[in-house]
């Protein structure tokens, strides 16, 4: 059965394609040229962003080799780590954003050992929807781990990965406030059956 992803993924890396390339306001007479010559903006990925747009508004999962296509042609860019890092960060905070104004309340204001628990509860939920990783607590560090990578492979010496270290980052710090040096310990493209990153959980 084909491995299906959250629209959002795909969109995120849509996105962050369009905010990389468009142009500073002194440019801004000559985006009809640039259109030609910059994927974010041409036609095609404007097209592509409306249709994740409404398939991330009704709730619908997209085949995840679509998003891997996606991620090969940012691989090919010379700022690849700079929009999967970018695109990490901003599904992140859609992740972040769809989690209730209570459980975040929560979070945020109880004492940090109850609100420990509910930020890896929390956690635990949006990874399995939007990034089909598992995350858990082993010792003092948080784990999350993907087995089926949308990006990994479709960048030079991992640049892939850093969209998920870069979502797990951003999500941990708008949990908790941090989370500690994310360290990538294992890797699809090393044959290790999983992309795995690990964080202190302080």
């Amino acid at each position: 059965m084909p491995v299906t992803v959250d629209a959002l993924l795909p969109l995120s890396l849509l996105e962050s394609v369009r905010g990389a390339d468009t142009p500073e306001d002194a440019e801004a007479e000559y985006v009809h040229e640039l259109r030609n010559k910059r994927l974010g903006l041409s036609d095609t990925v404007y097209a592509e962003i409306q249709r994740y747009s409404e398939d991330a508004r009704k709730n619908r999962r997209v085949d995840n080799e679509r998003a891997r296509a996606i991620a090969t042609l940012i691989g090919r860019r010379p700022d690849a780590e700079a929009v999967f890092r970018a695109a990490g960060a901003r599904l992140a905070g859609q992740m972040y954003d769809s989690l209730s104004s209570t459980r975040r309340g929560l979070v945020r204001f109880l004492p940090a050992f109850l609100a420990r628990p509910l930020a890896l509860g929390a956690g635990k939920s949006v990874f399995r929807r939007y990034l089909n990783g598992s995350l858990s607590r082993v010792g003092g560090y948080v784990m999350l781990s993907v087995p089926e990578s949308a990006t990994a492979s479709t960048a030079p010496k991992g640049i892939g990965c850093t969209f998920y270290e870069s979502s797990m980052g951003e999500l941990l710090r708008r949990l908790v406030g941090g989370g500690g040096a994310i360290e990538h310990v294992r890797c699809v493209e090393r044959d290790e059956g999983a992309c795995e990153w690990r964080a202190e959980w302080r």
